[in-house]
């Protein structure tokens, strides 16, 4: 819509701020194009004309320039002088292999994985199920179970998110008090590395699914810490071990309905038994009250209509954990992913260890 358009005989601004929505939908597929092809890493030495990018990454050279103008316009790579094109500092963000990519969450979020669930949300609104289950025929980790490429290409999204993520919490939070520090569906190990790093003193434990964990190794090994950290194999919904004085649930109950997430937490207090000095924490962000805008509102859009899970409150947060036998002790901030610590609560009518268990 141009400024001509925009003023006195053109739409109205709140039109164009709806109209402008739109522009979230066509930015992210062009992205993502963009990063399947390694446009990114084709301009890594420098500027160059559009049907050299075109004959290195595969593409029709005048299909090309459109997307790459499109993105451009964005601030995502920058256009020059006779069809040329370089990077700015988001295009350097999609190059592969750099220490802050992140190509795979974009090839992963605008890509079938992500896309195709959102193209049945209206299916999901209507029911309240996933989309994902309808249009992948199954739920979607049991999907991810039977297609390794997606489960590669969801397992390296979830890493590149880590790292700015780990990034954030450290910077805020010291995990130096715990001795034992167990990472319940901890991935490939990047986050509990990290808190390693910052935490010489403490030894870990991991523990996700088998074909999960069996990526761990290598990046336990790169970043130092094999030596001080035991992986196990095992599903959070099963017994979890015990003797740790700090258990992580990092990104895991977000991706569950509240039933199946006090299951996983009773497993954790479970684990806990008779300890009183043990604790919980779990890492998710937190969504604000009212019309604040904050990014949990938009992926809670995802746990709708891909995971099954949803994002929480502070309120939500509070019930969750006190159904599946703990406390909240510290004072989250809403509109942030926060470290929400929790303390064991004893039943009064039953031992730490006697919880139901699930059908």
């Amino acid at each position: 819509m141009s400024e001509l358009e925009a003023g006195g005989g053109g739409p109205p601004a709140a039109s164009l701020r709806l109209q402008s929505l739109l522009d979230g939908m066509r930015v992210a597929k062009v992205v993502q194009v963009l990063a399947e092809l390694q446009v990114a890493d084709a301009l890594a030495d420098g500027p160059r004309p559009v049907a050299e990018i075109a004959a290195e990454v595969g593409a029709d050279p005048d299909a090309l320039y459109r997307v790459l103008r499109c993105a451009a316009s964005f601030g995502v790579f920058t256009e020059r002088d006779d069809r040329r094109f370089g990077l700015t500092p988001m295009a350097e963000l999609l190059r592969t292999g750099t220490a802050d990519s992140h190509r795979d969450l974009f090839r992963m979020a605008a890509g079938d994985l992500w896309w195709r669930p959102y193209g049945d949300l209206l299916e999901t609104v209507r029911t309240g199920r996933p989309a994902a289950e309808r249009v992948f025929g199954m739920p979607f980790y049991d999907h991810l179970r039977a297609d390794p490429a997606a489960a590669d290409l969801f397992d390296r999204a979830m890493t590149q998110v880590s790292k700015g993520q780990a990034k954030a919490i450290l910077s805020r939070r010291s995990f130096d008090r715990f001795r034992r520090i167990a990472d319940i569906g901890g991935g490939h190990g990047y986050f509990l590395a990290q808190v390693l790093n910052s935490s010489p003193g403490s030894a870990g434990v991991l523990l996700d699914l088998p074909d999960v964990v069996a990526g761990a190794p290598p990046v336990l090994e790169k970043h130092g810490v094999a030596d001080r950290v035991r992986v196990l194999s095992g599903s959070f919904f099963d017994e979890l071990p015990k003797g740790c004085d700090a258990y992580l649930l990092k990104a895991v109950l977000i991706n569950w309905p509240d039933d199946r997430a006090e299951q996983i937490l009773r497993r954790v207090r479970q684990a806990i038994g008779d300890d009183p000095h043990a604790r919980l924490l779990v890492v998710e962000p937190v969504v604000p009250p009212g019309d604040v805008r904050d990014y949990s509102k938009a992926t809670d859009i995802d746990m709708l209509a891909i995971i099954g899970g949803r994002q929480r409150t502070v309120a939500e947060w509070r019930r969750l954990l006190r159904a599946g036998g703990f406390d909240l002790v510290s004072q989250p901030v809403p509109g942030r992913r926060e470290v929400l610590e929790c303390r064991p609560v004893r039943s009064r009518t039953a031992s730490p260890v006697e919880f139901k268990e699930s059908a």
